[in-house]
Formats: C-alpha cells, structure tokens, sequence
C-alpha cells in the first residue's frame, strides 16, 4: 500500500480523522522530525495564520 505521492519536491500527505472522528492527524516524514530533534510525544504548538491558509508547527515553550 502506497501512502505517500511524492510531487516535484514536495511529499503530499492525507489527513485522517482519528478518536472517533473528533480529532484529525497528519503524519510528518521522519527526516523532518529528525532535523527539529522532535521527539514522540513532545508538546508541539500550532500557530494559524488564516490569511494565508497556513499552520506552523513550533517547539511549545513553558
């Protein structure tokens, strides 16, 4: 089962509703979650800028 299609140089992911359709996730390619040095289960927070239909993802910082 393919479940990546990779386009020019960008990886185009599907989202996915998970807990009974109450939430949904994404999953990011394990090279990237590398470079930031995420790790599982770290607290991460969105930041959505609306005009221009964009979500940024950052460290979450107490």
């Amino acid at each position: 089962m393919k479940t990546r299609k990779r386009i020019g140089e960008n990886l185009v992911r599907k989202l996915t509703k998970v807990a009974g359709g109450a939430s949904y996730s994404i999953t990011l390619p394990i090279n990237i979650v590398r470079q930031f040095r995420w790790k599982g289960k770290q607290n991460l927070q969105l930041k959505i800028h609306e005009k221009k239909k964009r979500i940024v993802i950052e460290d979450w910082e107490k």
